[in-house]
């Protein structure tokens, strides 16, 4: 029993990341058939990972048509702020210059730079993701680092609700840079305030391009 959990959980995070790197579309059908062949595992044991990542909401079962990856709506986006907004705020606070969590979201906004000088906008929207999770790497709870990041994983499905990424992405960049530079110069109040008004406008512009409840 305990084997065949363990297999579901590596399943269900292989899944996840797939997700989170954004190679399932929101609304997209996940086959059982084709997922148990390219992932080598029994169709019982894809289905308990399905079970898992329905816990994360990250997919959903409809009756009689099979698993899909979840659309978010704009409360569901409201409610992911809310929780990045008490997660995050803790992080920048807790973050001195010289810290490991500091250098790597540095590293982030690096990558996001070189993506969007690409014109790879996925890929930005994978450095956005890895420098939030950077942040909250500063706060010493690996239940918190685990939180955040199935947050993130569901903000992959909110970011590929918008019609245009590049235009989405493109301004949050300069933002990240800014609150990095605020944490190396040890200003947290300056890092908090900006994340603030980075998370607002994020959650506004995520909020209208999500379907609404009703």
């Amino acid at each position: 029993m305990t084997r065949t959990v363990g297999t579901a959980e590596s399943v269900a995070d292989r899944l996840r990341s797939a997700i989170s790197a954004g190679d399932f579309s929101p609304g997209a059908q996940l086959s059982e058939e084709r997922l148990s062949e390219q992932l080598g595992v029994s169709r019982n044991t894809l289905r308990e990972a399905f079970r898992l990542l329905a816990r994360d909401r990250l997919v959903e079962h409809v009756f009689n048509r099979g698993v899909f990856v979840r659309r978010l709506s704009a409360d569901d986006v409201a409610d992911l702020y809310a929780a990045r907004r008490v997660l995050e705020d803790a992080a920048v606070r807790a973050i001195l210059p010289d810290s490991p969590a500091l250098a790597s979201a540095a590293d982030a906004v690096d990558a996001a730079h070189a993506a969007a000088a690409a014109g790879n906008w996925r890929a930005v929207g994978t450095a956005d993701i890895a420098f939030h999770s950077a942040l909250v790497r500063a706060v010493p709870s690996t239940r918190v680092h685990a939180l955040m990041d199935s947050l993130l994983a569901e903000m992959r499905l909110a970011f590929l609700t918008t019609d245009d990424p590049a235009s989405f992405h493109a301004g949050f960049v300069e933002r990240n840079a800014a609150i990095v530079a605020a944490l190396r110069a040890g200003d947290t109040s300056a890092a908090s305030a900006l994340l603030t008004d980075y998370l607002d406008d994020a959650e506004r512009t995520l909020r209208t391009a999500a379907p609404q409840v009703g």
